[in-house]
């Protein structure tokens, strides 16, 4: 069965960002053709899941995905990591066979 994990801090970042924003249902995670290696990652609030989507619960948040990019992120672990002032979500994505110079996008 294919999965998405979240993450302690992850989940953390979801919930404040639904808090502060005041509404939502989850983190909606695709891809899309990008980047010199291949594909980027795309993540925006999802109000309500849509039909071609698979929604992961975890630590009480919820990560949708569409299915088509389900084969490229399954085992994929989503977090959130902080990065001297950096503070993004990051992809421990198992599938990934090469990634840009600039980490901007990655193939498979």
């Amino acid at each position: 069965m294919q999965s998405i994990s979240i993450s302690e801090a992850a989940a953390n970042q979801i919930r404040h960002v639904l808090a502060e924003r005041g509404s939502g249902l989850g983190l909606r995670v695709a891809v899309k053709p990008s980047g010199c290696s291949g594909y980027s990652y795309v993540l925006e609030i999802a109000d309500e899941a849509r039909d071609d989507e698979i929604a992961f619960e975890e630590r009480g948040v919820k990560v949708l995905v569409d299915r088509e990019a389900l084969a490229i992120l399954d085992g994929t672990e989503v977090d959130y990591v902080n990065e001297g002032l950096n503070r993004f979500f990051r992809f421990n994505n198992p599938n990934v066979t090469d990634e840009c110079g600039c980490g901007e996008s990655f193939s498979v």
